[in-house]
């Protein structure tokens, strides 16, 4: 057997996600305030796997460590048919996409907690308009070392990832020109974004002394970039990501992280790597990969030359191929090819948008109905 096989004991590369749910109100189609109602019940059922989140019109639950796609698969499908079972026991829904399309930051309510009072207090109305909701793909790593080794090259395919993923066309009620603008939203928060190189995982670790003595921060987990070591869990963290709405979305995009980890992994073990780009080109892929999603270009460095974004979609696809099989997820990982042709979520949002003549409450419909494709309604 193979520490590649997931069935090995010795097999260190599970994945885990963490998915960030919208509360809204199907009759008005605004966001509700309702993570309270919800949390203490969801607890119960879920009990780890549901948490608060700042606003308390979002509530994010995460898939316990698994070492498949199949087994990541039954998690996602449980966690969004419960909590859309215990909304629905208020008559809520839930929606899975980056950004409501109009319902506004400022007539949120926060949840009332001490840490989320310090991070207001800290970044007053960055956080106050930090309602966005994301998707993150845990990683595991078999040590800190090669959790370093792999964030430094795998920074690489973050945009294309963004593009795969963008959810968040709208913005209070505008359309803004963007595919992703969840990520800009982001961006208002201080070490987010590409992280940078770290040449080991001792000078990482002495970064994160340095930020915490001189009181930049108190723990690792407020380094919020698209790609980090994660301080507690020994993962890297994908964090990059607009919620997919879709559950096949979801899974095709935790299937790649966890592909192309392995890959990268086999390719140090057999003496050969992939080069590491600067972080200011990686950045130039992702303000296209926010702007245009999949319609757009990105920059192939090694050609030194504008490609279609799709075309490396499929590059991305190809190079995994030797390694999907092993690992259980070759029909999850080629489904991005299904959504390289057949647009994103943000995609869909804005031809629904224009079809039903600029009604944004038509576009969330949809993104209800997509949220639970497939997923069975729990009753609770």
């Amino acid at each position: 057997m193979s520490v590649y096989n997931p069935m090995d004991p010795d097999f260190a590369f599970t994945l885990g996600i963490e998915e960030e749910y919208q509360i809204v109100d199907p009759e008005t189609r605004e966001l509700r305030s309702y993570i309270t109602q919800i949390l203490e019940p969801g607890q119960m059922i879920l009990r780890e796997q549901i948490k608060p989140e700042m606003h308390q019109s979002i509530v994010e639950v995460g898939t316990r460590p698994c070492r498949t796609i199949s087994e990541a698969r039954a998690e996602i499908l449980h966690l969004r048919g419960t909590i859309a079972g215990l909304a629905a026991r208020h008559g809520l829904k839930i929606v899975a996409a980056g950004t409501h399309p109009f319902s506004s930051w400022m007539t949120q309510e926060i949840t009332p907690h001490e840490r989320y009072d310090a991070v207001v207090g800290e970044m007053q109305d960055a956080a106050l308009q930090l309602l966005i909701f994301g998707m993150h793909t845990h990683i595991g790593m078999p040590s800190n070392h090669v959790a370093i080794e792999l964030m430094n090259v795998a920074r690489y395919i973050c945009p294309h990832l963004l593009a795969l993923s963008t959810s968040s066309p709208f913005w209070m009620g505008r359309k803004t020109g963007f595919h992703s603008y969840r990520s800009l939203i982001f961006s208002g928060f201080p070490r987010t974004g590409t992280p940078p190189t770290f040449a080991s995982a001792g000078e990482f670790e002495r970064y994160i002394e340095l930020l915490i003595s001189t009181g930049c921060i108190d723990n690792g987990k407020k380094i919020w970039w698209d790609l980090r070591p994660h301080p507690i869990f020994g993962t890297l963290e994908f964090r990059v990501c607009d919620i997919a709405t879709r559950v096949e979305e979801c899974l095709a995009l935790a299937a790649m992280m966890q592909a192309v980890i392995v890959k990268f992994y086999t390719m140090f073990e057999h003496n050969t790597t992939f080069r590491v780009y600067r972080r200011a080109l990686i950045n130039e892929n992702k303000w296209r990969a926010q702007r245009y999603g999949l319609g757009g270009k990105m920059i192939d460095f090694g050609k030194r030359s504008e490609v279609e974004t799709k075309a490396l979609i499929h590059e991305m696809v190809e190079l995994v191929d030797d390694v999907v099989d092993m690992l259980g997820s070759r029909k999850e990982v080629e489904y991005l090819l299904h959504i390289a042709e057949h647009g994103s979520s943000a995609d869909r949002q804005l031809r629904v948008f224009e079809e039903s003549g600029g009604d944004l409450k038509a576009v969330v419909d949809n993104l209800i109905a997509e949220t639970m494709e497939g997923v069975e309604l729990m009753v609770v």
